[in-house]
């Protein structure tokens, strides 16, 4: 979880604060929150405040989008929270820009954008394919804290290699392969993640699958 402080200022001229910092977010990460702080410089009170995020990419799921603040008095300052999770496909170690605006009954707007960065996973880990038992496909996914050379192959229950999906070099986050058996007969078969990462240590892994015809 990663829990962001914003400090938004409205007034009567529009304008939009940026930073260069970028905030960086776990991989597939759950309850995280952006606060923006919305402090009124005006000498007015605002009224009908809305605060929405406007353009989060679609692995990045926000609870909700848009927060409401009835009114704020002249100087004064209130709070939006956001609270959102990352899925396992969200691009790692890559900025990404959220631009927020803010709204008022008399029609001004105001925008705020943030960077974050969703850190790459801590550990190598193959999944259990899906569905499985399958017929005639079925999606295998892993996931790569660094990037490096990937091998990934299907042997049968005698260890004989029956196809591979995978041999190249591949970032670090979320991959998936799809496996299809159409041509095999069924029964059990063995899928088999290598990575080398840059010190040339093997990570290896395999799991048992199920296809039926």
């Amino acid at each position: 979880m990663r829990y962001i402080t914003i400090l938004l200022l409205c007034s009567n001229i529009a304008f939009s604060q940026q930073t260069n910092k970028a905030y960086e977010i776990p991989f597939a990460s759950k309850e995280n929150v952006i606060e923006l702080s919305v402090a009124n410089s005006s000498t007015l009170a605002a009224e009908g405040i809305k605060v929405e995020v406007t353009n989060p990419p679609a692995w990045l799921k926000f609870t909700k989008k848009s927060f409401d603040l009835a009114s704020l008095k002249s100087k004064a300052e209130s709070s939006a929270s956001f609270t959102f999770s990352v899925e396992k496909t969200a691009e790692v170690n890559k900025d990404q820009t959220l631009k927020f605006t803010i709204t008022d009954k008399s029609g001004q707007k105001w925008t705020k954008e943030i960077t974050i960065k969703i850190t790459p996973p801590t550990t190598y880990e193959l999944f259990q394919n899906y569905p499985n038992p399958f017929n005639p496909t079925t999606k295998i996914e892993y996931q790569l804290p660094a990037a490096g050379m990937v091998i990934l192959k299907i042997y049968d229950v005698l260890g004989k290699e029956v196809v591979s999906l995978v041999n190249e070099q591949q970032e670090a986050g979320y991959h998936q392969s799809l496996f299809d058996a159409h041509r095999l007969a069924s029964g059990t078969y063995i899928y088999r993640l290598q990575a080398t990462d840059d010190q040339n240590n093997h990570h290896i892994f395999q799991k048992k699958m199920l296809m039926v015809k």
